[in-house]
């Protein structure tokens, strides 16, 4: 018997419109199901394939701040798609933890409206051990930005640079 990926995670809200609006009109997710009464939405990154990845229910409990999940973490395509993301966030007033390259991936840690952690990835054919984690500036073009993630992988600086 043997996991074979995930199916999909969900976070339970306090402000269930608030929580779709940013889900699916700023990060892009279809709406494939949703219940209005029992307070639940489900979303899909690829509906024909998958019916849902990602779940919001109303019925946080815990106050605002609690360590709930440590992050969602959201496949990209592209370099493209990973600097469309960055100047949507920007132009959006979200809160962005850090921008950074991992070796194997180049990614945007953010806080959705109730503070939950997620990062939006573009997966990069490299087998760099992890933690590898160095910031990289994300307003340049992708030629650029992938030169500077290949160059922090060779500065021989520390290969974890917390957040800053």
């Amino acid at each position: 018997m043997a996991i074979t990926g995930l199916g999909h995670t969900g976070f339970w809200v306090t402000d269930l419109a608030k929580m779709r609006d940013f889900y699916e009109r700023v990060l892009g997710l279809t709406v494939t199901d949703e219940d209005e009464e029992l307070g639940i939405v489900f979303f899909s990154s690829c509906p024909e394939q998958e019916h849902h990845e990602f779940v919001l229910q109303k019925g946080r409990t815990a106050p605002p701040g609690s360590k709930l999940t440590h992050q969602v973490s959201w496949r990209v395509d592209s370099i493209e798609t990973i600097l469309e993301y960055h100047r949507r966030f920007r132009a959006e007033g979200i809160a962005v933890q850090q921008e950074v390259t991992h070796g194997n991936a180049i990614g945007i840690y953010f806080f959705d409206p109730e503070g939950n952690r997620n990062e939006v990835y573009l997966r990069v054919e490299r087998d760099i051990r992890q933690p590898f984690r160095k910031t990289i500036n994300l307003d340049q073009d992708p030629a650029a930005v992938l030169a500077e993630a290949e160059r922090l992988l060779d500065d021989g600086g520390p290969a974890y640079q917390p957040v800053q």
